[in-house]
């Protein structure tokens, strides 16, 4: 994460996206004389949290930032990365050296070049303690990139530089397989320094936003809609097909449906109550996605001060009733932390090596409860609330737990709900005791899922620090070999589990409906929508 967190209705909206029950004249086409437009309409779910791009860190930023940008290199239709900006790279003999040759017909909306000095002066300020961005630590791997970010060196000690307009290199701490893979995150996208400088708002308004990908910003009615254009400055403008993109702001699944019906969209989300109805029609397509919904305890607030109360909560929770009955999405149960679709180097899946880790069991939450009351002296358990950001989906899932802790443990827990930002703040201010959160993978490696609980980062949101894990992430980060990687992510991923500052609910998944007439959208299981390749008949 890539990563604020992220909420599950917006990131099942913004990707929703296949075939469906949409009449025919679903987001029909604007006519202009004898040429009709191609006009995709798509939900977007509420406002982007920001266009900046190391703060749009989020679901609801991060397609809109991923088609009017783009970096060095850019995920295919294989969710591979490819050149982009940079034409070609070169890499030194020891793996730790990457010089990137930037296209000479990469331009930004404006006309400007892009220079490798927007690179230089976009990364230095993702790694910059002043502007906060939940991205930073995506960064670490750039030798002196950690130590600015934590305030203890400068922004000369970060190894990347302008060697000249357009050659751009990096120096790594250590090897990283992962490398160009990370780099096509919406955080190391390039920004214009001649426009940042002059307006350090640039990216607040339509009219000042300035990007250099396949689409541009031309309208931004602030949390009603907003819309892209073909970006023909772009370097690979006849490949874009589509003339405009128009995103509305619903967060309520089934107003977003009953548009797509209407004709007002394009895509859209399956509302639970439809859902056995349309699975069963052949309406709905469904893609992986990498990604886990799940719930954080607050390990600084009693009673999940301790191991054992907290893992009885997590051994209470069915997550195969929940995706069979409140869900509703042919979901996963997740038994562990790091999604399905991660190979290691003997072509095993991540999660079946790894297994089940923490999986129902309510006679043993049962006797772990009654451990951890006894350890912390409680008669009776603290008053638990357990809060969620405002949405169907949330709610649902938050009625259904409130349900098992009160049959399996006979614990009587109190919902709350909160505005999304208004949420994510209190989170991450550790106001918040028990609260639900969501993680979409930033990049192609299970240590992205795995690095997040480090000790101190702003994606921990839990209060837990553990230094024998703290070692483990780092240890894998600078390992280039791979089947000792894994096994050192495998050790990573069983001790998460173990101390339980979180428990899992389901592995998330692409459902959705589209118009017949779309065609092209790639979804990137990291979570981009992707539609540079779109079209629309």
């Amino acid at each position: 994460m890539k990563k604020i967190w992220i909420s599950f209705l917006a990131m099942v909206v913004i990707f929703s996206l296949a075939a469906c029950t949409a009449n025919s004249d679903a987001g029909k086409e604007e006519s202009s004389g004898e040429t009709k437009e191609k006009i995709l309409y798509l939900n977007n779910g509420q406002e982007p949290s920001s266009f900046d791009p190391p703060i749009g860190f989020d679901s609801v930023s991060w397609t809109a930032l991923n088609n009017l940008m783009e970096g060095l290199t850019r995920l295919d239709n294989n969710h591979e990365p490819q050149a982009a900006i940079a034409e070609n790279w070169d890499v030194s003999e020891d793996g730790k050296v990457y010089t990137f040759h930037l296209r000479e017909n990469a331009n930004w909306s404006n006309g400007d070049p892009v220079t490798a000095g927007d690179f230089e002066f976009a990364w230095k300020r993702l790694l910059n303690p002043d502007t906060k961005s939940p991205a930073a630590f995506l960064g670490y791997f750039i030798e002196g990139g950690e130590a600015y970010a934590n305030g203890e060196g400068s922004a000369d000690d970060v190894k990347v530089k302008a060697i000249d307009e357009k050659t751009f290199e990096v120096m790594l701490t250590s090897p990283q397989a992962y490398f160009l893979n990370v780099i096509t995150n919406p955080a190391f996208f390039p920004i214009n320094e001649k426009v940042a400088t002059e307006n350090p708002e640039w990216f607040s308004e339509a009219d000042s936003f300035v990007g250099n990908g396949p689409f541009k910003l031309t309208k931004w009615e602030h949390d009603s809609y907003f819309e892209m254009e073909k970006n023909e400055t772009y370097w690979d403008a006849d490949t874009v097909k589509l003339n405009k993109i128009h995103w509305a702001m619903v967060d309520d699944s089934n107003t977003e449906y009953q548009m797509f019906q209407n004709g007002e969209l394009d895509t859209s989300d399956v509302p639970a109550e439809l859902s056995e109805q349309l699975f069963n029609e052949g309406k709905v397509k469904v893609e992986d996605q990498a990604g886990t919904y799940f719930y954080r305890f607050n390990v600084t607030k009693e009673p999940f001060t301790n191991k054992n109360i907290r893992k009885a909560f997590a051994l209470a929770v069915d997550q195969q009733q929940i995706v069979d009955y409140v869900t509703k999405n042919q979901e996963k149960p997740a038994y562990g932390f790091v999604s399905y679709g991660y190979l290691d180097n003997n072509g095993n899946d991540f999660r079946e090596t790894s297994g089940d880790l923490i999986k129902t069991d309510v006679e043993e939450a049962k006797k772990l409860l009654e451990q951890g009351m006894k350890e912390e002296g409680y008669k009776t358990l603290p008053e638990v609330t357990l809060t969620y950001s405002t949405n169907d989906t949330h709610k649902a899932i938050a009625e259904a737990l409130q349900a098992m802790f009160k049959d399996n443990l006979g614990v009587d827990v109190k919902l709350a709900n909160m505005e999304s930002s208004v949420f994510t703040q209190e989170q991450t201010a550790l106001k918040l005791q028990l609260s639900r959160s969501s993680f979409l993978a930033d990049y192609g490696d299970p240590i992205n899922f795995l690095e997040n609980f480090q000790t101190g980062l702003a994606m921990n949101r839990t209060g837990w620090s553990n230094a024998e894990y703290d070692q483990l992430i780092k240890d894998a980060k600078s390992e280039s070999d791979e089947a000792t990687r894994y096994e050192l992510m495998y050790k990573a991923e069983k001790l998460l589990l173990d101390e339980a500052p979180i428990f899992p609910i389901h592995f998330y998944n692409y459902v959705y409906l589209q118009n017949d007439s779309v065609t092209g959208i790639v979804r990137h299981p990291v979570g981009y929508l992707e539609l540079k390749w779109a079209d629309k008949k």
